[in-house]
């Protein structure tokens, strides 16, 4: 019988009240296994007993929480090889992308390990004799987390990370896609030396489960990754409680090229950019906005090589793009295909569905030419392995179409010139910015977030986190005669 792979419940490994099927997009013949779904009883149960535990862990010494986090990401970097494999599997991105995704998981525990030794207040004198005040940061309480599949492991990991680091308990709920990433992190963290109840696995479908986990008032914060009409919803029900609330939402990322770019350069950044992790990054470069005096040629290399990336099987040597995540996410990806053809963009290569030696989800990576910013399918995120390219005549222009959108993630430029790069820098409204590199790859010891529809509340990852995942206490000490 085909395993069922259970629940974290109130520091117990529990059944559901049914299960789901996790297969292999790459070969949907491949049954990962089964996967329960939390009943609501449980998750009250388990955030019931969040709460007493989070005092528990809060009393922790620094060494000794700074033991567990290190012992979490030395664990993750060892079996990035294992774990890489079973991430690959359940979602689809090519081995070398889920092997580097587990061990840069692993980053970021040790790096908040570090964290737990650092976290220094401040102090001042009062504005009264006599009196010393004191200034530090305390854990916010218990904290829900929420998710996405694209990144299974790495962005689960960069919020538990620090949520544990600052004093928290967790509540975990991943997305059903990839449950079998979220049990093998939740394995690692509950053997490790904390309270009982303190990190709780509530696998379930978003509108049952984490509409219910939102809606709670034992949950003191939620951080939320994926698409904006579902954090509207979060931060809706969220507002009844007054929890604090971090999203990050959708994305409508921008390359410009300009016309004393380096041509090979541009076209490796676009490329990466645009189809690493089969465009299903929130990062990815899906507006290519390129400067008419190297427009021509840019395309006729661009279009070359992606014609020559490998699609295939996520756990074959060579594949360069794997299946789409699931058949719904196909679907919604010939939709857009079709879409933009409609609006009169030209399809140049890809777009298609690919037949291959397995069942998979499998498409060919698309560029469409000829398009205008005014499109949908360069107004909407895609999350698919389509990109567009949008001719301009001026640096300025192209400073004036990478901002006209409602997101501001990320964004980039391709040039020499460091006017240009200073530039666009300084006024490209994002919060992440790149030069001469990808829009897509950050690290995880600085502040990552964006703008307008991409991001609520304050930045995730680097120190920047403990501006969520605590709040301040202000005391005031008088010492009294001497």
């Amino acid at each position: 019988m085909t395993e069922i792979h259970r629940n974290l419940i109130a520091g117990a490994w529990q059944t559901g009240e049914s299960e789901i099927e996790n297969r292999n997009p790459s070969d949907t013949t491949d049954l990962i296994g089964l996967y329960a779904q939390a009943s609501a009883d449980q998750l009250d149960a388990t955030l019931a007993q969040s709460r007493v535990a989070q005092a528990e862990w809060a009393a922790y010494g620094i060494e000794r929480k700074q033991a567990v986090l290190m012992a979490i990401g030395t664990e993750l970097m060892a079996r990035a090889e294992e774990l890489g494999v079973l991430l690959s599997r359940e979602e689809g991105k090519p081995l070398v992308e889920g092997r580097g995704e587990v061990y840069r998981a692993g980053q970021f525990f040790t790096y908040y390990a570090a964290e737990c030794l650092r976290q220094l207040g401040e102090n001042a004198d009062s504005v009264r004799a006599g009196v010393e005040i004191d200034v530090r940061r305390e854990p916010v309480g218990t904290v829900a987390i929420i998710s996405p599949w694209n990144f299974p492991t790495a962005t689960a990991s960069w919020k538990i990370a620090p949520a544990l680091c600052y004093g928290n308990a967790v509540i975990w709920k991943p997305a059903n896609l990839t449950p079998a990433s979220a049990v093998a992190l939740t394995d690692i963290i509950n053997r490790q030396d904390i309270p009982t109840g303190l990190f709780s696995l509530v696998m379930g479908a978003g509108s049952t489960i984490g509409q219910r986990l939102v809606e709670s008032p034992q949950v003191d914060a939620i951080s939320f990754t994926g698409s904006v009409p579902v954090g509207k919803g979060i931060a809706a029900a969220a507002i009844q409680n007054l929890t604090k609330v971090q999203m990050e939402m959708g994305s409508k990322n921008a390359l410009a090229v300009m016309d004393d770019a380096d041509l090979d350069l541009a076209v490796t950044l676009a490329l990466g950019g645009a189809f690493g992790g089969t465009g299903q990054k929130c990062t990815a470069s899906s507006r290519l906005v390129v400067h008419e005096a190297i427009h021509d040629a840019f395309v006729e290399k661009l279009v070359a090589a992606t014609k020559a990336l490998k699609v295939g099987h996520a756990l074959e040597e060579g594949t360069q793009i794997g299946p789409v995540v699931s058949a719904q996410q196909l679907a919604e990806n010939l939709e857009y295909v079709t879409l933009g053809q409609t609006e009169g963009a030209e399809l140049a290569c890809g777009g298609e569905r690919l037949q291959m030696p397995t069942d998979g989800f499998y498409m060919s990576p698309g560029v469409f030419l000829n398009t205008t910013n005014a499109m949908r399918i360069n107004r909407e995120e895609m999350f698919a392995p389509l990109t567009s390219v949008i001719k301009v005549g001026s640096c300025e222009e192209a400073l004036a179409v990478v901002n006209d959108t409602h997101f501001g993630l990320t964004s980039g430029i391709v040039t020499t010139s460091l006017a240009r790069a200073t530039h666009f820098r300084r006024n490209a409204r994002t919060g992440v910015v790149t030069v001469n590199l990808p829009t897509a790859g950050t690290d995880y010891h600085v502040p990552f977030g964006g703008r307008g529809d991409s991001s609520y509340g304050p930045r995730e990852q680097g120190k920047a986190a403990a501006e969520f995942y605590t709040t301040v206490k202000t005391a005031y000490i008088s010492a009294g005669p001497i």
